[in-house]
C-alpha cells in the first residue's frame, strides 16, 4: 500500500536499495503511509530524522532519531522490531551501498527538505573520558546506567528490585508461564544461585555488583550467611542498605560502595558475579578471575551469571560496528564475550569448571515483562527519569529481548570451584535436581 508522500518516496528508494518489500509501514510526517498493511508502522515523526541518518547512517543515526522522538512505532514494538530485524543489519552494512546509492539517498534529502547541518546528539547519549577501565570511567559508566534513580527501576524490575535474568521454572508454555510472576521468576533466580554456592548457616558470600541487595537479601533471610555486597553505585548501596535494616539484617549483611579491585577481606566460603562481569570486557576478565580466586578459600566456589555474545562468527566475516545504540546509550564500555572465553579465563585463573547452564529464553521473557512494567507506567517512568531515557530503555530491553530469541547473544550460569591442593572440590558427584533445566 502506497499513498506517496514522503512516505512513498523513502518507501520506494529503501525498497531499491535493499531489493525487497519494506517490513513494515511507513508513515511520514506530512501524513502520507507507504508499506505494508495490518501491522506496526514506523512514524517518522520530522525531517530531522532523515537528517541524522545521513550524517551518521547508521544504528547511531536511528538511535539519535528514537531518542530525540523523531521516530516511533505504532503498534506493537516488539513485532516492529522482529520486522525491522534484518532490514537494520543490511542497512547497517554501509560497505554494501555504492556511490550511485549514495547520490540517490543525497537527492532525496534535497527532494524532501532534509538537508543540513548535522543535530546535536540527544543529552542522553554518553562520551566517556580517560582511559577505558580506569577506575575513575568504570564508575562514570555505572553512574550512567545505574543512577537513574531508584524509583523509576522499581516501576521497571518491580518489587524483586532484581536486575538481571530471572528463572522461568515450570513455564515452558504461555498458558503455565501466566502462573508465574516476574517475582516469582526472581525469587526462583536467587534460590537457585544459593543452591549452586552450597550455601550453609555461618558461611561467608561475597556478592559482586550487589545492585539493590536482592541476592544477599535472599542468600541472609534464607541460608543464614554473612554476606557482603559490593557496587559503584551510591544510590544503589543506599537503597540496598535500608532494605536490609528494615529486614533486622544489620549485623550479617554489609553493603559496600567499593570497586571489586579494592575488595581483600577474604576468604569467602562462595563469591557470586550476577550481571557483573558484562561491563569488564576481554582485558579485564584475567585480574577479575584471579582476584576472585584469591578471595576464595579452598573448596570455596564462584557462580558467575553473565550475558554472553554467540561465538558463531559474523555473516559476511563483518567486525563488530565501532559503536552501537548499546555503547552510546545503555553500557557504556560494556563489552560481551563467547561463553567459552568466559571458561578459558576462570580456567587460566585457577578455577575448576564444574557446571554451566545456559538461561538464554528465560533472559528474553525477563525482557518482556519489563517492558510490559515499563509502558504501563510511562507517564511516571518519563516524570521520573525524562522522555529520551525512558525511551532508551524501552528499546533496549525491547531490542535485546529480539537478539535473545535470535540466539545473537545468551546469558550463561558458570559455577566453577577454587579446587583443594590435591584436587577435592567438595561438590557432589551428580548434579542436584535442583539445578536442572
Amino acid at each position: 500500500m502506497s499513498t506517496g508522500g514522503a512516505a512513498g518516496r523513502i518507501a520506494g528508494l529503501v525498497e531499491r536499495l535493499l531489493g525487497r518489500s519494506l517490513p513494515l509501514a511507513i508513515r511520514t510526517w506530512d501524513g502520507a503511509q507507504a508499506g505494508p498493511e495490518g501491522g506496526p508502522v514506523l512514524v517518522i515523526r520530522s525531517r530531522r530524522a532523515l537528517r541524522r541518518l545521513l550524517w551518521q547512517p547508521d544504528e547511531i543515526g536511528l538511535a539519535r532519531a528514537w531518542v530525540a522522538g523523531e521516530v516511533d512505532v505504532e503498534g506493537d514494538l516488539d513485532e516492529a522490531l522482529i520486522r525491522l530485524d534484518g532490514t537494520l543489519r543490511d542497512l547497517g552494512d554501509r560497505g554494501r551501498f555504492t556511490s550511485a546509492d549514495r547520490a540517490e539517498v543525497i537527492r532525496l534529502a534535497v527532494v524532501l527538505g532534509a538537508l543540513g547541518p548535522p543535530l546535536k546528539p540527544p543529552p542522553e547519549e554518553v562520551v566517556l573520558a580517560g582511559d577505558r577501565h580506569s577506575r575513575g570511567r568504570d564508575q562514570a559508566a555505572i553512574s550512567h546506567h545505574y543512577d537513574v534513580g531508584n524509583e523509576f527501576y522499581e516501576l521497571v524490575l518491580g518489587p524483586s528490585m532484581v536486575y538481571s535474568c530471572a528463572y522461568w521454572a515450570g513455564a515452558d508454555d504461555e498458558t503455565a508461564a501466566d502462573a508465574v510472576t516476574l517475582e516469582d521468576a526472581q525469587r526462583a533466580k536467587n534460590e537457585l544461585i544459593c543452591h549452586k554456592l552450597g550455601l550453609q548457616p555461618g558461611m561467608r558470600l561475597l556478592d559482586v555488583g550487589s545492585g539493590w541487595g536482592s541476592l544477599v537479601l535472599h542468600a541472609a533471610q534464607n541460608y543464614g550467611v554473612e554476606a557482603v555486597g559490593v557496587t559503584l553505585s551510591v544510590p544503589q548501596a543506599e537503597y540496598a542498605k535500608q532494605r536490609v535494616a528494615d529486614a533486622g539484617l544489620s549485623d550479617a549483611v554489609e553493603i559496600r560502595v567499593q570497586d571489586w579491585r579494592d575488595v581483600t577481606d577474604g576468604p569467602y566460603d562462595a563469591v557470586a558475579s550476577v550481571g557483573m562481569a558484562e561491563h569488564l570486557g576481554a582485558a579485564l576478565w584475567p585480574e577479575y578471575a584471579a582476584l576472585l580466586y584469591s578471595l576464595l578459600r579452598p573448596g570455596g566456589r564462584l557462580l558467575n551469571h553473565q550475558i554472553v555474545r554467540s561465538g558463531r562468527p559474523r555473516a559476511g566475516g563483518l567486525a563488530r560496528p565501532r559503536r552501537t545504540f548499546i555503547d552510546a546509550y545503555v553500557f557504556p564500555d560494556g563489552e560481551l564475550i563467547p561463553v567459552g572465553d568466559v571458561l578459558e579465563r576462570l580456567e587460566a585463573g585457577g578455577f575448576e569448571v564444574r557446571d554451566v547452564q545456559a538461561l538464554r529464553e528465560h533472559y528474553a521473557r525477563t525482557l518482556r515483562a519489563w517492558v510490559r512494567n515499563l509502558e504501563r507506567g510511562w507517564h511516571r517512568a518519563i516524570e521520573l527519569a525524562g522522555e529520551g531515557r525512558a525511551r532508551v530503555w524501552r528499546l533496549y530491553m525491547a531490542a535485546s529481548a529480539v537478539s535473545f530469541d535470535a540466539a545473537r547473544i545468551g546469558v550463561d550460569q558458570v559455577l566453577a570451584v577454587r579446587p583443594y591442593g590435591d584436587g577435592r572440590s567438595d561438590l557432589p558427584l551428580a548434579r542436584p535436581v535442583g539445578w536442572s533445566l
